[in-house]
């Protein structure tokens, strides 16, 4: 295991951000980078503000980091070619997975120092995408019948496939046990969906190619990346029943991946030179 602690995080850069939909709500962005970092994707935050994502180093090696406060704390699993730290819950159990050098991806949950490997026994690979209070967890894996969503709530694993779908690649969790769930269609195009346990409902971003729900909150509220037909990502938010579409001012790219219940999303964007920087988004 490899731990590594920073004070003094990079948090720069207060904007305004205009959202494409509707006047209100405003988002206010500020850019996260892990110091000396190439490249900082942020994945998940929860109710206290820490944030989970994962870095490039100067190496060409991901790791996973955790952010409170302004100390960022390098996590990597000891199995790990790479980390990714993709949730965080409210008691800071960080929900991810890990590619290995034989490149096949396995999910983790670390808590206290310690991390314990998770995944639907006989999967050929998992990644783990969200985790509630519970400590219910949710994400995808593979096995000889293709990619599936599962959840697991400590004790079982229940395998989920939205009808029809050839790849189902899961999603987060809230504390209703709410999943998103993304599956690609005939034609490889996402499609996003909410899955309460018995049924589906498509919540896709009105006007995308490609939809990818990340995480929901516990007030429903959804955040996403999307593609539109030009090729372009961009964030959007679903909130109070109303996409709102938006993007880092001056971003290339912009990709939402995570949301708590204090109105913040994260993410990443990519800038005009090309650097991946994570973003905390206020709205």
């Amino acid at each position: 295991m490899n731990i590594r602690k920073w004070a003094g995080v990079v948090l720069t850069g207060l904007v305004l951000a205009a959202c494409a939909q509707a006047a209100n709500p405003a988002f206010t962005v500020e850019t996260v980078k892990v110091p000396g970092a190439k490249s900082t994707w942020v994945f998940g935050i929860n109710n206290s503000r820490t944030m989970v994502g994962s870095y490039l180093d100067g190496q060409g090696k991901l790791h996973g980091f955790m952010l409170a406060g302004r100390t960022i704390t390098a996590i990597d699993d000891p199995n790990a070619a790479s980390t990714y730290c993709f949730a965080i819950n409210g008691g800071g159990t960080v929900a991810g997975y890990y590619v290995d050098s034989q490149f096949v991806g396995h999910g983790f949950l670390y808590e206290g120092g310690n991390f314990t490997e998770v995944g639907p026994p006989g999967s050929l690979g998992t990644q783990v995408l969200g985790i509630n209070d519970a400590g219910t967890i949710s994400g995808n894996f593979v096995d000889s019948n293709g990619v599936h969503g599962f959840v697991y709530d400590g004790t079982t694993y229940t395998t989920i496939d939205v009808p029809n779908a050839p790849y189902t690649l899961g999603g987060g969790i809230n504390n209703a046990g709410l999943l998103t769930e993304v599956w690609l269609d005939d034609e490889g195009d996402s499609q996003s969906a909410l899955y309460n346990g018995s049924r589906f409902k498509t919540i896709n971003v009105p006007s995308a190619e490609d939809s990818s729900a990340g995480a929901l909150n516990n007030l429903g509220d959804v955040v996403y990346s999307w593609e539109d037909a030009s090729d372009n990502y961009h964030g959007a938010l679903l909130h109070g029943g109303k996409y709102y579409e938006f993007d880092v001012p001056q971003a290339a790219r912009t990709f939402g991946y995570g949301i708590n219940d204090k109105h913040v999303v994260v993410g990443a964007y990519v800038d005009a030179n090309n650097a991946t920087l994570g973003f905390a988004m206020s709205f």
